[in-house]
């Protein structure tokens, strides 16, 4: 389990793999100057809602792994979570799809 850490305030877990995939998507947009939404589903310990921030270039971001190991990615679910943090609602996980891209998942992504 990760840990996602904005601003040093907004604190969320995600696995590892997810948190891995969020981080290619979330420096992608960064490194092209673009800001965003980012938002996720609360864990019901802290009242079951969602919370939504604002990405953008001058953030401070922190990915926190737990596991020693670095997940492979998968292309197809970059693309995918790509595609809804360009959509006006902004990046939010949606479940990993199948690797359509030859030769399965890629240590990096562009």
């Amino acid at each position: 389990m990760g840990k996602f850490i904005y601003e040093g305030a907004h604190k969320v877990d995600f696995e590892d793999r997810v948190l891995a995939h969020l981080q290619v998507v979330i420096g992608n947009k960064l490194r092209r100057g673009e800001s965003f939404h980012f938002s996720w589903k609360d864990d019901p310990s802290i009242g079951d809602g969602r919370t939504t921030v604002w990405v953008h270039p001058r953030a401070t971001l922190v990915y926190k792994y737990y596991g020693g190991r670095r997940p492979t990615l998968n292309r197809t679910w970059i693309d995918v979570l790509s595609d809804t943090a360009n959509s006006p609602g902004g990046l939010y996980l949606v479940p990993e799809p199948p690797d359509d891209h030859e030769g399965g998942d890629h240590d990096e992504a562009d």
